[in-house]
């Protein structure tokens, strides 16, 4: 259900402080919220509410929690943290007196970010709003830009196939739990000794005996499997809530160590994928490839991004170049005359061509002749 908006009486409380009388009110973190538009925010955010149900958090008070978490460079815990004893962190956040207890739980912030979603967008054309408005950003900035590719990388250990195999058997007894799906065997026990023993034996370099752990596990995944589809087996429901979680478990169980092709790397996040960097310190990241536009030139205010975007499948760079520079143009409002990038972006698809730089390239550059330089001709020639 949509947030209730909170009430400021403007009044004092005897046995509270009121934060404008505490905190310095040319802050910048009180300037800064007193320009942010949180009421068109919280109109943009609210078709993603439902009719029923409870009321959910303050739009601007979780709204505010993620800008200073990216200002900060602070961590979920650490602003939810320094928010109870930072009276300016309570005042950005829309709150009238001081608390001393953080209102929610941790784990409401990961909750709304997922969904928010595609809606961040929102608050980035906010904050590019307050910057050209305080006169941080200008327009001219926004015509270069630098566009990049960069890997967003996931929470996920390094994903051995025991340990992958491991996370499905966890996973399909996980969900068979919380639909009442009465199984035959768990394997849990067995798969915990089997993924430790085959880690161990893989780091002692015996292999026979690696793969035979390996090959034991795999053979409880596939058990469990089977025994879960003939129990769902004309129920629809069940069917539609475990078609997701057996696919996957069927695709860790069937793939191999060094196999060219989709591989899936976690059970939790499938969207995760092994891109290469290219780089002898980091030849590889597992997550999911992100586009960043910036300024090209300082702007007064310092460097801006533009656009984000992620963009999963790992596509290549230059046919993903014409949408970002489209996306980019709606987001800011101003044409785009020059586009910086890298030269994995050869072979790109943009709309206008000339206007896309890539790096190393020469454009309009020719040697002057000698006839127009007025230099004479060795007489041997």
């Amino acid at each position: 259900m949509r947030p209730k908006k909170p009430e400021t009486t403007g009044e004092g409380d005897l046995f509270r402080a009121r934060l404008d009388q505490i905190v310095n009110l040319r802050h910048e973190l009180v300037q800064l919220g007193g320009k942010i538009d949180w009421d068109w925010i919280d109109r943009e955010i609210a078709p993603l509410y439902s009719d029923k149900g409870r009321p959910g958090i303050e739009t601007r008070f979780v709204i505010g929690l993620l800008l200073l978490k990216h200002i900060y460079g602070l961590s979920d815990e650490g602003v939810c943290e320094r928010w109870v004893y930072d009276p300016y962190f309570q005042h950005f956040t829309g709150f009238e007196f001081f608390q001393h207890e953080f209102p929610h739980e941790r784990s409401d912030l990961s909750h709304w970010r997922k969904r928010l979603g595609d809606k961040l967008e929102l608050v980035l054309a906010e904050s590019l709003r307050v910057a050209h408005e305080a006169g941080a950003l200008r327009t001219r900035d926004l015509k270069r830009v630098t566009v990049d590719t960069t890997v967003q990388p996931k929470a996920i250990t390094f994903p051995t196939d025991a340990k992958l195999v491991h996370a499905a058997i966890k996973g399909l007894n996980r969900l068979a739990r919380e639909h009442g799906v009465r199984l035959r065997q768990s394997y849990l026990r067995i798969a915990k000794q089997a993924a430790m023993m085959a880690g161990r034996y893989a780091h002692a370099k015996q292999f026979k005996r690696h793969r035979r752990q390996l090959r034991s596990l795999r053979i409880r995944l596939g058990r469990l499997i089977r025994d879960i589809r003939r129990k769902i087996a004309g129920q629809d429901e069940l069917e539609a809530a475990f078609e997701q979680a057996l696919s996957r478990a069927a695709q860790i169980r069937s793939q191999e160590q060094r196999q060219r092709g989709y591989k899936l790397y976690s059970f939790h996040a499938p969207e995760v994928e092994c891109i290469g960097k290219g780089k002898a310190s980091a030849p590889y990241e597992f997550g999911v490839k992100a586009s960043i536009v910036t300024t090209n030139a300082r702007a007064p205010g310092g460097q801006f991004v533009l656009h984000a975007k992620a963009l999963p499948g790992n596509p290549y760079d230059g046919h993903t170049l014409g949408h970002v520079i489209d996306a980019t143009e709606k987001l800011t409002g101003c044409g785009i005359e020059r586009a910086y990038v890298d030269k994995g972006y050869r072979g790109h698809t943009a709309t206008n061509p000339r206007r896309v730089f890539i790096s190393g390239q020469k454009r309009g550059v020719f040697g002057v002749s000698n006839a127009n330089s007025g230099a004479a001709l060795p007489s041997s020639l």
